[in-house]
Order: C-alpha cells, then structure tokens, then sequence
C-alpha cells in the first residue's frame, strides 16, 4: 500500500480494536463511518491493537474467526491506520488484554502526541476504554470512551463489572450509541454531567431504494414475493435461528414468502451450519437464501429486493443496519433490547417485540407484510438521522476538551 507522509499535526487518535483492515474488512465500519467524517474537520490517526499470541493453531482453537493479522501500517482514504501488537493470553488471562493493549501502544501514541495529538477517542469500554485511560494517564492525555453494546453482557460479568466502572471514572467524556446505554454507565457510576448520547448514522448516498423489480431478478426471486431480509453476523446473538423458527407459521399466511440473509462468521463465531440444519428441518429449502458478507457498496440491492427488515436480536447498542434499511424504505421489526426501540421509535416505522417471544415475533411479521407502509415516512426518518448531524454533535463535545488540553499543553511547556 502507498506510503504516505507523517501529517504536520493530528489532532486525535482513535482507539480501537474494531476497525476495518486488509485482514478484516468488515470490522467495526460504523467506527469507521463517523470518525472518517470527523476527520474532516479534525486531522486525526487510528489505532487499532492486534491480539497477537504464538502458534496460530492454538489461537484458532480459542479464538473463534481468527484472520491473519492486519499490516502494522495502512492508509484508509489518506488517513494513517496502525495495527500495533499486543499480547492476548488465552482463557482467563484474557482479562489482561487492556493491560497489554495499553503497553503495546504506549511509544507509538507517545509518538503521536509529539505530532499534536491531544485526546484518546477510544470505541467499547473494554477492553479498549480501560487500555485508552491507562495510556490517558501515563501520558497527560485526556479519553472519550464511547458504548456500543458489549458493555451490557460485559456489565453482568462480576470480574469485568468494577473494571468497566473504573474506565468510565476515568474517562474524560462517555458518549453512548443510545440512551439505554447511558443509563448503564450511570449506573456503573459515571457522573452524568460527563455523559452524552450520540447515536449513529447513516449514508443516504450509499443507502437508496432501488428498483425491487431489478433487485428481485438479481437474487432470483419471483417479482410477486413477500420478502423477509436480516443483515449481521451469522451469530446466535443476531437472532436469525429465531426467524427462521417463524416462517412455517408466516408460509401458511404469505405462500410466496422468502427470507434472505445476509452476513457470514466473524470472531464471535460461525452459527451457519446451525442454521442450515434448522432449515432442513423444517423443509425450507428454497424459501430461505443465505447470501453470504455483502460490501456496503452493495447492500442496498438486497435491501431493496425486500419488503420487511427484522433482526430478532439478543442486544445491540444501536443498529446502523436499521437506518440503512429504513433508507431503503423498509420497515424494521425487531426484539426489545439495547437501544431498539430508540431507533424504530415510532409505529410507521417498524415494531419492537419481547425477546424470547416467538409468538409476539411472528405476530409482527405477520402483521408487517400485509400492512401497506409509507414508505416515504421511513425513508424521511432516514434522511433525518444521516451522519452530518451526529458528526456535527461529536465536533462540539471534542471542541473544549482539545482546547483545554491546549492550554495544559502549554502551561507544561512553560514550567519546563
């Protein structure tokens, strides 16, 4: 990949794990999203630790979805990317992995911080947060954290619950993707004055309905279908076992209905030889269609071929997916958890189900593909909930931070 020259002055640096690499070109693109549109405005680097641990056989044994590591260096859309190394012991010496994050970054975010760097952005609260506010202290810098889900499962943890709280103490800022989950750091104790939601966006230049008739021909599907589609991770968490579970019930009442999805394993897991068994159990063959991993680029023809969005997931933060689906016009039917409802918040928008409740979940479907949608609602609430706004939001949070760090910057500068 071309090299490109050190920038005269970053200033922040994005921590994260979760980043999209050459290895994993898929991970955490809604990081990428909305820091990429904030570097527009503010030059900023990326660092994005690697586990590491000798012998890859062992790691592939307990570390599902293992991918070859990321280049130390990349250059995404003229923005520097680092994959520095860190040691990732395994089973219970897993815990140690912000310890590990934090040192293998250290010289690298010293080196940083020469070139202007003033605030630690960093993605999840662990491992990631409680890396970003070690290396925070040790080099005078100030930490945002922002929530994204996994601070939930991690939460009921009882090893992992005190160190979330003490990251976010540390924190400068905490934003959260939704509301739900800022009231979780609140509870782990965070002050609320140091708390702000801000949610995700979407993409209506990339996000667009298209033809259905065109998009139906490109998945050879007949153009009468009632189309089902779920986009995510082929893992149990996303819930799509739960879906296909429904659709025996669904056929009776929509003969032509299809249910496609989209999305492959990643490291939580691979659940599809799961669900390939389940659809041969319940003779779906035809109805059911696994698309496999679809670029962004490209999501919005499947999308469009559809008539219903549902994820009958376990816990989100807040689902980019349902906006790019809703910029498509689809409606979202999905389970109560996380900040679901915060996102399909009205009724012409979708409906929101109890987890668990198969009856409930297939009731909805049910009711969302023989109901007539205005499609030109849905797809103004996308409009209304782009990018730009979050961005705009993000850049006024940081503003007093980097200032503030400006003038400690300086006040040690003089005392030297």
């Amino acid at each position: 990949m071309a090299e490109a020259a050190e920038p005269d002055r970053i200033d922040l640096v994005v921590f994260s794990a979760l980043f999209p690499s050459a290895a994993r070109p898929g991970a955490g693109l809604f990081i990428r999203e909305r820091m990429f549109r904030v570097a527009q405005q503010r030059p900023l680097a990326v660092v994005s630790p690697q586990p590491w641990f000798p012998g890859q056989a062992l790691i592939r044994r307990w570390r599902p979805g293992y991918r070859p590591h990321a280049p130390a260096l990349e250059i995404q859309q003229g923005i520097r990317v680092y994959h520095p190394r860190f040691l990732s012991l395994p089973g219970v010496l897993r815990g140690l992995d912000g310890w590990s994050m934090a040192c293998c970054s250290f010289w690298l975010l010293r080196r940083l911080k020469q070139q202007g760097a003033r605030l630690i952005d960093a993605h999840f609260a662990y491992p990631d947060g409680e890396a970003a506010t070690r290396l925070g202290r040790w080099l005078g810098l100030p930490v945002t954290i922002t929530l994204r889900g996994t601070e939930v499962p991690h939460s009921r943890n009882p090893v992992l619950r005190p160190r979330l709280a003490r990251a976010l103490r540390r924190a400068t800022r905490v934003f959260a993707v939704s509301d739900s989950l800022r009231r979780l750091a609140l509870e782990l104790g965070t002050p609320a004055e140091r708390t702000e939601v801000v949610g995700n966006g979407v993409d209506v230049a990339r996000f667009y309905p298209l033809d259905r008739v065109l998009a139906r021909q490109r998945f050879d599907l007949p153009a009468d279908a009632r189309v089902l589609i779920s986009v995510g991770g082929l893992v149990e968490r996303k819930g799509m076992h739960r879906v296909i579970d429904c659709l025996p019930a669904l056929l009776e009442r929509h003969p032509a209905l299809h249910y496609l999805i989209v999305g492959a394993g990643g490291p939580e897991g691979d659940v599809r030889p799961e669900l390939d068994a389940r659809v041969a159990q319940l003779g779906l063959a035809g109805r059911v269609h696994f698309l496999g991993a679809v670029v962004p680029d490209e999501l919005r023809w499947p999308l469009s071929a559809a008539d219903v969005f549902v994820l009958a997931t376990r816990n989100e933060g807040w689902a980019n997916v349902f906006l790019e689906a809703m910029a498509c016009g689809l409606p979202v039917v999905s389970t109560d958890v996380g900040g679901n409802a915060e996102v399909v918040c009205r009724a012409e928008l979708g409906s929101i189900v109890p987890f668990g409740d198969s009856a409930a979940l297939t009731a909805a479907l049910d009711a969302a593909l023989g109901k007539p949608w205005d499609r030109a609602a849905i797809l103004a609430y996308a409009e209304a909930n782009q990018w730009d706004k979050r961005v705009a939001q993000l850049l006024r949070a940081f503003a007093p931070l980097l200032a503030e760090a400006d003038v400690t910057l300086k006040s040690t500068a003089v005392a030297k």
